[in-house]
């Protein structure tokens, strides 16, 4: 499978500006074609999509980004990161280069995010049937902490959303790092010493390093907004799948049971022996499902 190095993802991408802040993303591909718009993790960045990216471009203009202190965007450290204030952004980016309708793939952190743009749109739905804003033709969401009471956060996890946060993030060095990863991976499909490279240097761009104690909050976020945004999920009429990679001892198998358990007409899809990062660990299988979700829903 095609895949794209770090330096020529970074050469593919432009900047835009949001609060004041520069915002990287990519955006390529026939612009005739149907929009889709990758929403990634944390902490990592739109890299995390660059096992896939080829294999999409013949259907679809592909637009990603790296979110506010995230990846090459910029990385404040005076700033109130939030969940509803990530999706202002991918809204008003979206907007600014063109793109009113869109699919949408999500992974992780990008998924309560993605959460976030789904009830905004349901809210638009509800006040002016639709009219305005960003149209949302599907949503695909890989592992990400969907529902609050299953996600099992990592010890590093807890303590950086603690009081000493601060602290703890300044002790935090690539060997713990690459150690929180690969517990997060499967057991055959952990990452190579270039991934794990590429995403130590993502993370450390800009200071990176230094704000993800306040990028943590999203779990707050999460269990203030549940109802609001599992709601969301069981309500809309847009076309929803999870493609989840089993293994994951963060979301993995028992975030996909409570899904079927809340959502109605669950589509799921599990990646046995697959961790958190499906599209890293099995990127074709990602694909193949992926492709079989969303071919019927273009064909219309």
């Amino acid at each position: 499978m095609a895949e794209i190095t770090l330096n020529d993802w970074e050469k593919k991408g432009k900047y835009f500006t949001y609060n004041g802040h520069k915002i990287f993303y990519i955006d390529e591909g026939d612009f005739s074609k149907p929009n889709l718009v990758f929403i990634h993790g944390y902490p990592t960045s739109s890299y995390d999509w660059f096992k896939v990216w080829r294999e999409l471009r013949p259907k679809f203009r592909l637009f990603a980004f790296d979110m506010l202190g995230f990846g090459f965007s910029d990385k404040p450290r005076k700033y109130k990161y939030s969940i509803h204030d990530q999706a202002a952004l991918t809204e008003k980016l979206l907007i600014n280069i063109g793109i009113s309708d869109t699919h949408i793939f999500a992974h992780d952190y990008g998924d309560t995010v993605a959460q976030e743009v789904l009830a905004r749109y349901e809210d638009r739905q509800r006040e002016a049937g639709g009219k305005y804003g960003l149209k949302i033709h599907s949503l695909c969401f890989l592992n990400g902490g969907l529902f609050p009471e299953t996600h099992h956060a990592k010890p590093i996890q807890k303590l950086l959303l603690g009081p000493l946060g601060g602290l703890i993030i300044r002790l935090y060095d690539e060997k713990k790092f690459r150690k929180t990863f690969s517990e997060i991976f499967g057991p055959n499909t952990q990452p190579t010493e270039q991934e794990y490279e590429d995403l130590w240097h993502l993370i450390n761009h800009k200071g990176g390093k230094m704000v993800l104690h306040k990028l943590i909050n999203y779990i707050k976020d999460r269990r203030q907004h549940r109802e609001r945004w599992v709601q969301a999920m069981q309500e809309t009429k847009v076309p929803l799948r999870v493609i989840d990679g089993a293994f994951d001892p963060v979301s993995g198998k028992h975030m996909v049971d409570r899904y079927q358990e809340l959502i109605p007409n669950p589509d799921t899809v599990l990646l046995e022996n697959i961790g958190h990062y499906p599209q890293v660990e099995a990127p074709e299988a990602v694909l193949k499902h992926y492709f079989e979700f969303v071919d019927k829903l273009l064909v219309k």
